[in-house]
This record gives structure tokens, sequence and C-alpha cells, in this order.
């Protein structure tokens, strides 16, 4: 494992309803964008592959990939190639009459880890299997990495689980649809972000993406968020593509201590709960 800085980007992209071939043209202009600036870790947003509203389930099927897919395909060779860590999110063909809201972390080495979303928003329930398997945490060359897909963030005992299997760095894919909130306010799902960094003491980089579609806009608010819960990049929202990035120091996660005697993990009481 490296124990010098490692530089992370996430990529705020526009992905195409139902057109994977112009998906994966973008994901990879700008994965390659984001190698030649550094970036040891890139981080697409949820179903970059695909984009996100489908009208119905037969819809997402015409567009799903399975693993031996052109987009994971084309995803490892970039992440070879480059050198890279490879994170992005797809829809996952399960079988002829189901799909999954899925995300791969892809190694340097070409080694594909998969991980289905487990909690589903709002109208996905009508097109996607929810995932039954808990987020991953993968040993990689820059650090410890888990990965989970947009709406899992908003459920605290999930992220507390790669937290407590040692991840060092949560990515997240995620479609953060916009909605009405009082003026002057952030987007509470960057402060729901902060606040399962602080919580946990590991570093949180989250995609989001931008763009109109099918009369759903988005948050654009992609962020990579250090353990005492404060924004490395990010923070604001800003409703265009942009590619963020910031170098972490993934040392700074295996410190849960934050006091001379409290740590955040020790401090629990699960028999209580």
């Amino acid at each position: 494992m490296n124990n010098e800085k490692i530089r992370v980007a996430c990529l705020q992209l526009a992905p195409r309803i139902g057109d994977a071939g112009y998906n994966r043209q973008l994901s990879e202009e700008r994965v390659r964008d984001a190698a030649e600036k550094g970036a040891d870790v890139i981080v697409l947003p949820e179903l970059m592959q695909s984009g996100y509203a489908f009208s119905d389930l037969s819809e997402a099927l015409q567009v799903a990939e399975d693993l031996s897919g052109p987009t994971v395909a084309l995803w490892t060779q970039l992440a070879l190639e480059l050198g890279i860590v490879l994170v992005g999110g797809f829809c996952e063909r399960l079988s002829h009459h189901q799909v999954a809201n899925s995300a791969v972390l892809i190694q340097p080495e070409g080694e594909v880890t998969l991980y289905r979303k487990a909690h589903l928003w709002n109208a996905e329930k009508l097109v996607f299997t929810p995932g039954d398997r808990p987020p991953p945490v993968v040993q990689t060359r820059f650090g410890n990495i888990g990965l989970m897909i947009c709406y899992d963030l908003e459920f605290p005992e999930w992220v507390r689980l790669p937290a407590l299997a040692g991840a060092q760095l949560l990515c997240a894919p995620v479609n953060w649809p916009d909605a009405p909130r009082p003026a002057d306010e952030r987007a509470a799902e960057v402060v729901r972000v902060q606040a399962n960094a602080a919580v946990n003491r590991m570093f949180i980089a989250t995609c989001d993406r931008h763009g109109e579609e099918r009369g759903v806009h988005w948050v654009g608010g992609s962020v990579i968020v250090d353990p005492d819960g404060y924004p490395l990049a990010g923070r604001l929202r800003i409703a265009a593509e942009q590619m963020l990035m910031a170098d972490l120091d993934l040392g700074q996660a295996n410190d849960k201590s934050i006091s001379a005697r409290n740590h955040v993990h020790r401090d629990r009481r699960p028999s209580l709960y």
C-alpha cells in the first residue's frame, strides 16, 4: 500500500439516457484528462453507462450490460493502461427480465469488484432489482477503498459497514435529483456525506452528474470530504460539468480518535442500540 498522498478525481458529467456508446466515449475522454492531471483514483457518476431516468424496465433492459460487456471492458482497459483505480456506475443485466443499478471498482492490475445498489430510490424500485450484499472494501495499491451508490449513503448503518471493515476512502457514484430547499441552504445530500465522513473518520468521494434528463434536474453536488467532515473539493452546487480533484493522505483515516479519550469505533455500544 502506498503511504504517500494520492490524488482523487470526481468527474461530474452528463450521460445521455440509453446512449451507451456516447457515454463510453465521454467517460474515456474525461478519464484520460484526469489521469493526465495525475489522478490515481477516478470516480464517475451513478449509471454513467446508461443514463438514469428510464421509463420502464423494458427500456433499461435494452441498454443493460453484464460484466463482460463493452463498458466494463473499456474501463478495465483504461485502468490497466493508465495505472488508476476507476469507479463507475452502469446498468447491469442480471437476466432476461432483471437489471441492477451497479458499480464497479477496477484496479490498475485489472481486477474488477462489483457492487449492486441495495437501497433503491423512488421509481428505481420499478426498474431495478436491489442488491443483497454489503458494500465491498478493496485493498488497492493506493489504499483500502469502499464502494456504494447514492441513496445507500443515507443509511448510517450501511456506511458504518465499510468503515468498520477498514475503508480509508469510500467512493460513491451518485445521481442526486434536485429538490426545493430554503434559500442559501446547501444540498442536504452533501451535508449527509460530510456527517458520514466525520462520524466514521474516513474520506468520502461522491461523484454526482449534471444535465436535465426527462424533466429531472440534478444537484451537481460532487464533493470530496476529509475524515473531519470538511470538503476538500466541491461543497457548493455547480450545475455543469466539472472535474473535482483533491490530494489525500489516506493514513489520516486510520486515526479514529477525536479526543484523548474518545475513539469513534471503540466508543460504540452496539448492545444498547
